[in-house]
């Protein structure tokens, strides 16, 4: 079955997120299209957001590599540098290890879409920009924390 039906993908809704920030993406779906083809070694995400939505909280990865396309509409990528526009076929990369936070944002009054694909590293730490999170997880299971690593209050 090398070919993926999109129409039977679930769709995932929601964040992983702890609040405040889990209802912040609100407007954020996605289709996990490397699950549903049965990979294990890279994921391959195709992000819908829809306007005025966010992909994420502004992050960086320590182990995984990231690269993104958009396939519909436009986007805003932002990162520590600034701003940038991104339309449909243009991409993005983000190296493992580079601390550089990174995020898009739908400013336009129709959904746009993107393609993201990473790593799926046996052990990682996402760490959070603009807010004091981070993920560490360990075969798939994540835990979030201060950037210090200390509990997180509960909402």
């Amino acid at each position: 079955m090398p070919k993926i039906d999109l129409k039977t993908v679930p769709l995932k809704t929601g964040s992983t997120y702890p609040e405040p920030h889990a209802s912040q993406m609100k407007g954020r779906s996605s289709l996990r299209l490397g699950e549903a083809g049965g990979l294990t070694q890279f994921g391959a995400n195709l992000v819908i957001l829809q306007p005025g939505a966010v992909s994420s909280v502004r992050h960086w990865h320590l182990n995984e590599d990231e690269f993104v396309m958009v396939t519909q509409g436009e986007l805003v990528l932002e990162q520590d540098e600034g701003e940038t526009r991104m339309r449909r076929g243009e991409c993005a990369a983000f190296p493992a290890g580079v601390p550089n936070g990174h995020r898009f944002v739908n400013r336009t009054d129709r959904e746009a879409r993107f393609l993201v694909i990473g790593t799926k590293a046996p052990e990682e730490v996402c760490t959070y920009s603009d807010v004091d999170m981070k993920v560490t997880s360990k075969n798939g299971k994540g835990r979030f924390t201060r950037k210090d690593g200390s509990d997180l209050p509960q909402e």
